[in-house]
């Protein structure tokens, strides 16, 4: 099953105040039509955990985005979201200081995106990147060439 873009969306700490990451981000959400990104004000960690846990629906699958996560490859990230097919499922990335435990453990896994820290406005680069990548891996599309 090829998952939906309209059942993810990413919760994501602060801004995107640069420009070039800010336009690579408008140009795979153009590609995910349906995916949301919600954005949570700079704050404390304390703050920002408890703005994340309010914006969960009901049932919504939390994927928590830290360096202490598991770390997939593309297609075993691909075949992971097509496993959840139809849940709703929401990806947190953290603010500078990263997720309080309360969030980390709230969320039913926890994934690294590189096992080298990234700030956490590229993070969002990377993964929107990612959920594109997958869905095409999903559809058996060209953009994704091992």
């Amino acid at each position: 099953m090829v998952f939906q873009p309209s059942r993810v969306r990413i919760l994501a700490v602060g801004r995107l105040r640069r420009s070039w990451l800010a336009d690579g981000v408008a140009q795979y959400h153009r590609r995910l039509p349906g995916l949301e990104l919600v954005e949570i004000r700079d704050s404390t960690p304390q703050r920002e955990g408890r703005e994340i846990l309010a914006r969960l629906s009901d049932g919504e699958r939390l994927v928590a985005l830290s360096e202490t996560g598991r770390s997939l490859d593309s297609e075993a990230f691909s075949r992971q979201l097509s496993r959840w097919g139809c849940d709703r499922v929401a990806f947190a990335i953290g603010g500078a200081d990263g997720l309080i435990e309360s969030v980390i453990s709230r969320a039913s896994c926890c994934l690294s995106l590189s096992a080298m820290t990234l700030p956490h406005d590229l993070a969002r680069l990377v993964l929107i990147e990612q959920i594109y990548r997958a869905r095409t891996i999903a559809e058996g599309g060209p953009y994704h060439r091992a």
